[in-house]
């Protein structure tokens, strides 16, 4: 399953690797493509391992806002 999340404040590399780390670090998580101009992530991800809430939260544990 695929889903597209609106992310707030991220600006640079360092941002896209944050949130990138952040959600693969979750089990169930199998890619995930940052597109900073459109303020985007797009994941692919296992809906049986692993819960959009878990994801918003760990992209809020770096320190951006999900929307």
């Amino acid at each position: 399953m695929t889903i597209t999340l609106q992310v707030q404040g991220m600006t640079c590399g360092h941002c896209k690797a944050a949130v990138t780390n952040a959600l693969q670090a979750l089990d169930g998580v199998s890619r995930v493509e940052v597109h900073l101009q459109e303020g985007t992530v797009d994941v692919e991800y296992d809906e049986t391992k692993v819960s959009v809430e878990k994801m918003k939260e760990a992209i809020e544990e770096q320190g951006y806002d999900v929307k």
